[in-house]
């Protein structure tokens, strides 16, 4: 009588406690013998504060104001995933609606050679043979990485059609790690008013990340608040708030963590908050949401966007 009405139950999409005991037992177990774990990225400190890194099963939202380098960022993970996990079998598909793929290459090529993109694209001058031979070894490489890209911008119902897709094509019963990289949300193609489409988005999110050993990471537009000149001209105001996220209940209530990105030398400021940090050449991470472990936090970079990418200084200010 009770696994009849557990059957019946289940077919209703309600599961008892008994079953989601054993779901949590069984995970805590793989992270335990490291059959399952977070997925690192390069920099340390941000792993730390983030259950070791990528967690599986987990919303990540990376919010900046336009420039702030959320692209950049998004693309080192995208191959550090690859390069830092070597162990692990993981799978990408990222959305790249802001620029089209081939560019998100040539930032790679950028990180990699420690050479401009401009100078990549011979903007100015030819790029040169030695150059442009470690481009076609890099992209040798590259072409080897397991990265699916999607240029064209949908809507949120056919951004879940596209993922569901290619999850069950490419990763159901293969036991991969599975991360969706958003690139960004704003540029979802609209089904009703912006706020309904960025809600629906989120929503899709929600759905997809209880998929298997699945993480998303979603960029996300902020407004203008936080270049007014009242936030500029008060340092108590200097820092990023829930409510500079563009449409930022939803998004905010849908992530796990939340993380803005933040160069406050390009509003003119010459000294960061209360605590007066310096700003010369730095990038901010702050930790608005943190669901699994622990408060909020504040991170330091060094600035390396000129050749995409964030450098962690080796010890703490």
């Amino acid at each position: 009588m009770y696994k009849v009405m557990e059957q019946n139950l289940s077919n209703l999409g309600i599961k008892p406690i008994s079953e989601a005991t054993s779901e949590a037992v069984a995970y805590i177990k793989a992270r335990k013998e490291h059959t399952i774990k977070s997925l690192e990225t390069r920099w340390k400190k941000l792993n730390s504060c983030c259950m070791g890194g990528i967690e599986p099963n987990t919303i990540y939202t990376i919010t900046g104001i336009s420039g702030s380098g959320k692209s950049s960022v998004a693309n080192l993970i995208e191959t550090d995933l690859i390069d830092l996990n070597p162990k692990e079998d993981v799978i990408v598909l990222s959305f790249t609606l802001e620029m089209p793929s081939f560019k998100q290459i040539g930032r790679k090529f950028s990180n990699k050679l420690r050479k401009t993109t401009s100078y990549l694209y011979s903007s100015s001058h030819d790029i040169d043979d030695v150059t442009y031979n470690g481009v076609l070894s890099i992209a040798k490489e590259l072409s080897k990485y397991n990265i699916y890209y999607v240029d064209t911008p949908g809507t949120p119902s056919e951004v879940e059609t596209i993922i569901y897709n290619f999850y069950n094509t490419n990763v159901k019963n293969k036991h991969k790690y599975f991360v969706i990289l958003y690139d960004h949300a704003l540029l979802t193609r609209q089904a009703g008013s912006v706020i309904e489409t960025i809600s629906d988005l989120q929503q899709v999110f929600i759905r997809v990340k209880k998929l298997p050993l699945t993480s998303i990471v979603e960029l996300s537009q902020m407004n203008r608040n936080i270049e007014s000149p009242e936030r500029i001209n008060n340092p108590n105001s200097h820092f990023p708030m829930r409510s500079d996220i563009s449409s930022s209940d939803s998004v905010y209530q849908a992530s796990d963590y939340v993380i803005v990105i933040h160069r406050p030398e390009t509003l003119g400021i010459t000294e960061y908050g209360p605590q007066r940090w310096p700003v010369n050449n730095k990038v901010y991470f702050h930790i608005l949401k943190n669901r699994d472990a622990g408060k909020p936090a504040i991170l330091e970079f060094e600035n390396d966007l000129q050749f995409n990418n964030l450098i962690e200084p080796e010890k703490d200010e």
